[in-house]
């Protein structure tokens, strides 16, 4: 696996375009690997006051035209993910990142959660199913946003209407084997639309 990350230029309206509608950044990822069915995620972050995209793929991609066209001419990075997975061990402590879209279904319709108790609830319902472990008040929501946008469907277009949510925290590695899968897998639905990447820094004892 690796991880990648481009610098946004949000000075640029078609930037700024795409971070409203992630359709545009879907195929943009999506054009920048020879093979458009290889698993991959991705991410907008913000960091001190600037706009990035991560990218974690299978493939190294070729980020020249993404770069040129949403961030700045060749300024783009990518990594060996594999020097972290093999970090992951049981018992790790990690700070964590994830955006994701915390949904539940109710009589067959699929429907956002839209308070932080019930987004927060989602992710602690998850976590032992997926490696780890989390307590209610090491981790937090960040940020939470919808998004309301079509995509083309057969011959016509339907709607999609998402909530994304933010969060950063504390958590417990319990299954490292399934807690890489995790990393590489990502969390939840919409991942197409730059949601489920959950990524982790800073490891202790």
């Amino acid at each position: 696996m690796y991880l990648s990350r481009v610098e946004l230029n949000i000075l640029s309206r078609e930037t700024m375009r795409a971070i409203v509608l992630p359709k545009i950044f879907h195929g943009a990822v999506e054009h920048s690997f020879d093979d458009d069915r290889m698993r991959k995620l991705w991410r907008i972050d913000d960091l001190n006051g600037k706009k990035y995209i991560l990218i974690l793929s299978e493939d190294i991609p070729n980020l020249e035209q993404f770069a040129a066209k949403f961030g700045f001419e060749g300024k783009y990075e990518t990594k060996d993910y594999s020097m972290l997975l093999n970090k992951i061990s049981d018992g790790g402590i990690w700070h964590f990142k994830l955006t994701a879209n915390p949904v539940i279904k109710s009589n067959g319709k699929v429907m956002a959660h839209i308070t932080s108790h019930y987004q927060k609830k989602w992710l602690l319902d998850r976590a032992e199913s997926r490696g780890f472990s989390l307590n209610d008040d090491d981790f937090q929501i960040v940020n939470s946003k919808w998004y309301d946008f079509y995509k083309k469907s057969g011959n016509g277009s339907c709607r999609v209407r998402m909530m994304s949510v933010t969060f950063e925290g504390i958590l417990k590695v319990t299954d490292a084997e399934k807690f890489k899968e995790t990393l590489c897998c990502g969390i939840g639905r919409e991942k197409a639309y730059g949601q489920g990447l959950i990524t982790v820094v800073g490891a202790r004892k």
